[in-house]
């Protein structure tokens, strides 16, 4: 990774010139530099898709924002910079109870959890979740709303240094494993039954343990193509009968309405103490590779920030 000066941005028709004070780290950033992803688009190019700041200017014919406000962002390709011009579409106000670093925090993470137990698999009270990477930033973030929704949660992590965290968010019970070796701990604390919904971003080597770990005629929510698919999979050799789904995140964010009312919800839940944010680390925007390392790597939890 490089540090590259481009050329000033500017407050194109339809978007909003950012003063950029935080940006967010996803793993979807650890995908492009290994060239998973915008591959159409040339070297070097700059990483990052979220972020928290203040409008610098309007381009022609934006009307909702205003010189000075403080914005958040999700899906705006180029956030690891000091400046950027985001359509306005993308833009929601922070409100003056939510600093510039919780805001970021919340965009992609926040959403995509969001996304996860009220949309793709609405948590009911009494169901049982198995949340993989429960430390993570996603993962904390989920465990909290499935806990909103009067669900219960069993929470994998990598390391036991990472169990109380995962508790501290409300996870009912936590597996320690790095194998793939679950299942068996999942069912006995199941009673045998297995768990209502499974919510597995860990990749190809969690696959088979989440499809053991499910109860009958329950929900996989697959998720997280950086790390991989499970490769092919004949659905005729599946042991029992259930539902498996690929979550998008995008369909979270279809249009400006929804991205601002699923972002006040995750607001107002900050604001009722409801929900909390974990920043797991925040780096100089010139070491980002650093943080990318931390990320791949596991050696941290809750969400990383980069700050120009």
């Amino acid at each position: 990774m490089e540090v590259v000066n481009h050329p000033e941005p500017v407050a194109t028709p339809g978007h909003v010139l950012v003063e950029i004070a935080v940006a967010g780290v996803n793993f979807m950033d650890i995908g492009v530099r290994q060239g998973m992803a915008w591959t159409e688009t040339a070297n070097p190019k700059v990483l990052g898709v979220e972020g928290a700041g203040h409008v610098l200017a309007l381009g022609e014919g934006v009307t909702e924002f205003s010189a000075g406000d403080r914005v958040a962002w999700v899906y705006a390709p180029g956030s690891y910079a000091e400046r950027i011009s985001i359509p306005a579409t993308a833009l929601v106000k922070i409100p003056d109870y939510i600093d510039d670093q919780t805001a970021a925090s919340l965009m992609m993470q926040g959403l995509t959890a969001s996304h996860f137990a009220t949309d793709f698999y609405p948590v009911r009270p009494g169901d049982t979740a198995l949340v993989h990477a429960a430390a993570g930033g996603v993962g904390l973030l989920l465990t909290q709303i499935i806990k909103l929704r009067g669900g219960r949660v069993i929470g994998r992590v990598s390391s036991r240094d990472k169990v109380e965290i995962a508790k501290q968010a409300g996870a009912d019970a936590v597996v320690v494993d790095t194998e793939g070796d679950f299942a068996e701990e999942v069912l006995r604390l199941t009673d045998g039954k297995g768990v209502d919904v499974v919510y597995d971003g860990s990749g190809p080597g969690t696959f088979k343990g989440s499809l053991d770990a499910l109860r009958r005629s329950d929900t996989f929510c697959w998720y997280g193509p950086v790390l991989g698919g499970p490769g092919s999979l004949d659905i005729m050799s599946l042991p029992k009968s259930i539902k498996i789904g690929y979550a998008v995140f995008s369909d979270n964010i279809q249009t400006p309405e929804l991205l601002r009312a699923r972002t006040q919800q995750l607001f107002d839940w900050i604001q009722d103490g409801a929900l909390r944010v974990n920043i797991g680390g925040s780096y100089p925007l010139t070491v980002a590779a650093r943080a990318h390392a931390d990320m791949a790597s596991r050696r941290t939890t809750g969400k990383l920030l980069l700050i120009p």
